[in-house]
């Protein structure tokens, strides 16, 4: 069921209008990752004000180092990590037009709705980014205490949160807050697991960058078959 719903979004990676949503929604991965990492590299300039030595990748300055090749190097490598903040901050600010190219295509028969309004859009993604922040820095300490459990702590804590918060999200176009929080309740277990399976590549650089789209997408797919189940 979760794999029909992702190849459905898959599939339409060659629709002209889910094309463009596609490569805009890229675009503001590498902007959001790049924003999301200028901000990291700030907060190691603030501790380390002159430079910083990493394996690997030797010594990182703040600014001067910002765009060299091997400060990009160190930005996909850390992806791994500052992609769950990216794709948290992509729902509210890109999940309604890949929802509405989605619906255009399956699902034509349904009625247009209105767009979410900025405001609570805006409310909604801080809300949601410095939760994600919060209880990963909480999951970090937990990973650290259970060292051989952390790639699952890492996943099944980001996968909870991401689930939870890109299906209610598609399902808040259609059926409002409150309708969205108890179609959620119903299938907590199944919108886990596909949150999760969105967390794992969601650590493998560069192919992180096109998962918020598809995962978009593919909960949006989610939401309309679980809700035609709960409506028969």
């Amino acid at each position: 069921m979760i794999l029909g719903d992702f190849l459905k979004a898959l599939g339409q990676t060659g629709d002209p209008r889910f094309r463009r949503v596609l490569w805009l929604g890229l675009g503001l991965s590498v902007a959001l990752l790049f924003g999301v990492y200028a901000a990291f590299l700030g907060l190691v300039n603030w501790v380390a004000p002159d430079t910083v030595l990493l394996p690997y990748f030797g010594e990182v300055a703040w600014v001067d180092d910002l765009l060299s090749f091997a400060s990009i190097a160190l930005m996909l490598v850390l992806s791994v990590v500052l992609m769950m903040p990216v794709a948290s901050l992509f729902t509210g600010l890109f999940l309604e037009d890949v929802a509405a190219a989605v619906e255009a295509k399956h699902y034509p028969e349904l009625p247009p709705v209105p767009r979410i309004p900025w405001r609570d859009v805006l409310a909604d993604t801080l809300s949601f980014f410095c939760l994600l922040v919060g209880v990963n820095v909480v999951a970090f300490v937990l990973a650290i205490v259970f060292a051989p459990f952390a790639p699952f702590i890492f996943y099944a804590v980001n996968g909870f949160l991401l689930g939870r918060e890109y299906f209610q999200i598609a399902a808040m176009r259609r059926v409002g807050r409150q309708g969205a929080r108890e179609i959620y309740r119903a299938n907590v277990l199944p919108i886990w697991i596909a949150g999760m399976l969105m967390a794992v590549p969601l650590s493998v650089p560069l192919l992180n960058l096109i998962i918020p789209i598809l995962g978009a997408a593919t909960f949006t797919h989610m939401f309309h078959r679980l809700s035609r189940n709960r409506s028969g």
